[in-house]
């Protein structure tokens, strides 16, 4: 089977995902959720990503990214080979965490772009691990029901979806918040 070109728009977001090999977990611990995240800071600081909103599941995860000066193949081959490296290391294993490459899809419009951030924010509801997404830890959900802006790491760019809605700052993040849950 023949590999598509994968599509690379910088000035969009795409929905980036991966997911473990056989399904198997990728994250097992605390401590393995909080190095990508730290992955995510350094991936900022390298290529100048910006993500607005991300879920990171037990087997896979997800990220509404935009890259408008690296490739996406350059950043995620940063993040995933960084990831599995610690991964296998810490666990004493070897072989490929991923099942295979990186999905990605550019959202290619505001109303896509929006449901892209519900979609990746309803992910642990739609599995059954919490009842609504602000009770799941491991997603950027939290950030648009916070209050302080100081609270969001610099990678987190929460504005594109924002700007659609209404008011000041906090009635833009009620008013997402309350359309993101259903």
């Amino acid at each position: 089977m023949r590999n598509r070109k994968r599509i690379w728009v910088p000035h969009l977001f795409h929905h980036v995902s991966n997911r473990g090999n056989r399904k198997e977990p990728i994250f097992r611990n605390v401590s393995d959720y909080i190095f990508f995240l730290d992955l995510l800071q350094r991936a900022h600081k390298l290529y100048s990503i910006e993500i607005c909103a991300y879920c990171l599941m037990g087997n896979h995860y997800h990220l509404q990214l935009r890259s408008k000066h690296a490739s996406l193949s350059t950043v995620m081959a940063f993040i995933n080979k960084k990831y599995a490296d610690h991964f296998n290391k810490k666990y004493n294993l070897t072989g490929h965490l991923f099942e295979r490459k990186f999905f990605s899809k550019p959202a290619y419009d505001h109303r896509s772009n929006l449901n892209l951030s519900r979609y990746i924010h309803q992910n642990p509801v739609k599995a059954d691990i919490v009842r609504r997404p602000e009770d799941y830890r491991w997603s950027s959900y939290s950030f648009f029901i916070s209050k302080e802006e100081s609270a969001i790491p610099p990678y987190m760019n929460v504005s594109p979806l924002l700007h659609h809605f209404p008011g000041s700052p906090l009635e833009k993040k009620q008013s997402y918040v309350e359309w993101a849950r259903f």
